[in-house]
């Protein structure tokens, strides 16, 4: 079986390194070996937000990077499909394995399906059932292609069978991302600013902001700033700025003490930030998935969410994009009042090994 398997944005390293990892200790078990080969689309490729993800997930450097970040949604997923299309012809392979929702799953599924190669998605049948997302498209078009689907939650398994997908073709795995994070959990890092900022356990506030109904505006970004900043009160707020965001922060001239606004993190030192804080404030789809394992309070600024199972089970609360809705939940949170949480079933840190068993069960020969 010859395997090419496709990582594309940050979330995407953190969902396929744990797959590397599973189809490895395949190789070295058994007697028919699992071919896989690493295509890196090129879609993301800031330093912190890419490479850096390589090093400190030990995943191997790809086979091949296709290079085509940049440009508008159809640019970008043009630029992928023309050169994943080269790269497919010249690496055949018996499956595609894409992971998420970012343009290069979509792009990438499309292509493969063109060449009569079975797609296999994983994290498949998540619905924000919100057109205006980007990331909603790339889901239903993949889904709508896909041969075998590798999910996350019940939720997602009856989004798909209300699609009309058979059974035998949805397999529930659980969750790639938290094999990421408890594998690596005991080595997060303290992140260099911890002491300057004057940062202690469970005392301070972490937020991410990259939605367009957030960011896209100034006077709206600068009334959930402040917001954030009035409702933490003497807590200090650490605020790793997504390159979108940080355009438009530029010119709000937003200065408090007790705001930290850094660049996009490591992940092992991102996690050890969010392990340790009072509460995350994010319009993030993963991070609430991981801010529920490690039961980490959870403020979604968002009118609708993907991951239900991190609400009805987790530590995250949807909020919607109205920054008066900040004062309810930190009053909630301050009070100890905030919900427990508990960890959705199969997020027990073993779904590659699921993922790479059933694989082999579906195409050895």
């Amino acid at each position: 079986m010859k395997i090419t398997l496709i990582a594309g944005a940050r979330p995407n390293f953190m969902k396929i390194a744990p797959i590397i990892d599973a189809l490895k200790k395949h190789n070295a078990a058994a007697a028919e070996k699992i071919e896989y080969r690493l295509v890196h689309t090129g879609q993301h490729y800031d330093k912190n937000m890419s490479e850096s993800f390589f090093d400190q997930l030990g995943i191997p450097h790809p086979d091949a990077n296709l290079e085509s970040g940049g440009g508008t949604q159809a640019e970008q997923t043009g630029n992928i499909m023309v050169r994943f299309e080269k790269e497919l012809m010249e690496n055949p392979a018996d499956v595609v394995l894409v992971v998420g929702d970012v343009t290069s799953t979509l792009a990438c599924s499309i292509v493969a399906k063109k060449l009569g190669i079975d797609v296999v998605h994983v994290e498949a049948g998540i619905r924000s059932f919100d057109l205006s997302m980007p990331e909603e498209i790339n889901r239903m078009v993949t889904d709508a292609i896909s041969d075998h689907f590798f999910t996350t939650s019940e939720t997602a398994n009856n989004n798909l069978r209300k699609a009309g997908v058979p059974e035998n073709r949805i397999h529930f795995v659980g969750n790639t991302m938290i094999d990421t994070l408890l594998t690596h959990q005991p080595n997060f890092v303290q992140p260099p600013f911890w002491n300057a900022f004057g940062l202690t356990k469970g005392k301070y506030i972490v937020t991410t902001l990259h939605r367009p109904a957030n960011v896209d505006g100034e006077q709206k970004l600068k009334t959930l700033v402040d917001t954030i900043i009035e409702c933490a009160g003497d807590l200090p707020v650490v605020f790793p700025v997504h390159p979108r965001t940080a355009k438009n922060l530029q010119s709000l001239g937003i200065q408090t003490s007790n705001l930290f606004m850094v660049e996009p993190m490591p992940y092992l030192e991102f996690n050890y930030l969010v392990q340790y804080a009072k509460a995350v404030i994010t319009d993030s789809g993963g991070i609430t998935e991981e801010t529920t394992v490690m039961h980490v309070p959870c403020i979604t600024l968002r009118n609708n969410t993907e991951r239900p199972e991190t609400i009805e089970v987790g530590t995250n609360e949807l909020i919607g994009t109205d920054p008066q809705n900040l004062y309810p939940a930190f009053q909630k949170l301050v009070s100890g009042n905030w919900k427990k949480g508990s960890i959705p079933d199969l997020w027990d840190g073993k779904t590659s090994g699921r993922i790479v068993s059933t694989l082999v069960n579906i195409y050895s020969k």
